[in-house]
């Protein structure tokens, strides 16, 4: 039958898509990687149904190979005969561990028929949280800052793994960013962090990321205009018709779409 790789959302249960909850609810066996995406699960689904896999804290690629073998023979006897479910934290296909049973399985298991059902990744839960518009013109990089790392270059970045936030933080302070952390946004287990000190996250999480943007890269949009164009009351105008009309033509060629002249 079919296995759904199940994108749970950052980690409130309220935050799985419709179709996820269906997938979730249709299944033979929910299959979790791991304590925090099982706790998710189980909101949806009774504990009966939730098969727990084992996979070894290691950097060893043998031992991780030789993990994922069994986990994918388990998984597609159970998709053989029915429907299974794999749940992971986030969008199955944005900085998670379903990558490696997606290659697994086409490698020793064509025969299992697969669908992903995405999930509300970080990526899109960090704005929220952090308060930060991406917008029109804009865009963003995403970067693994784990150990310390400071990756820098594009004016815009989404840090994961931020694992020693002080010592990214000076490598992007010098490089000219401004920085904001989350940690475990949206999540139910853990508190839930924002801050700009890198000295109030200092803790090693692996669910903690940034936010770097360089001053100078923000995008002027159209409305910008009424909040400019307030008198000293505070009274906002229209922010005039004519200023509008030429930033909404300057957005349009920044998407690449046909201005009108």
């Amino acid at each position: 039958m079919t296995l759904y790789g199940v994108g749970l959302g950052p980690g409130q249960a309220d935050l799985v898509t419709v179709r996820g909850k269906r997938a979730l609810e249709d299944a033979d066996v929910v299959y979790s990687p791991g304590r925090l995406s099982r706790s998710v699960a189980t909101e949806h689904v009774p504990e009966d149904r939730i098969g727990d896999l084992d996979f070894p804290m290691t950097r060893d690629e043998e031992k991780l190979r030789s993990a994922w073998k069994e986990a994918a023979a388990e998984i597609a006897t159970t998709a053989r005969d029915g429907d299974a479910a794999f749940v992971t934290l986030g969008d199955p296909n944005v900085y998670s561990t379903f990558g490696h049973l997606r290659r697994t399985l086409a490698a020793f298991h064509p025969e299992v028929d697969l669908e992903v059902v995405p999930g509300v990744s970080a990526v899109t839960a960090f704005a929220t949280a952090l308060g930060v518009e991406i917008t029109a013109g804009s865009s963003l990089a995403l970067r693994e800052a784990d150990g310390g790392r400071s990756p820098t270059g594009p004016d815009r970045m989404v840090l994961f793994k931020v694992t020693d936030a002080p010592a990214t933080h000076a490598g992007l302070v010098e490089a000219g960013y401004d920085v904001t952390y989350g940690r475990r946004l949206f999540m139910e287990q853990g508190e839930t962090l924002v801050t700009d000190d890198p000295t109030a996250i200092d803790e090693r999480d692996y669910y903690t990321l940034a936010y770097a943007e360089k001053p100078e890269a923000r995008v002027e949009q159209a409305t910008d205009a009424f909040l400019e164009a307030s008198d000293e009351s505070g009274l906002v105008s229209d922010g005039g018709a004519q200023d509008i009309a030429r930033q909404e033509r300057s957005e349009g060629a920044l998407c690449g779409d046909e201005v009108d002249r």
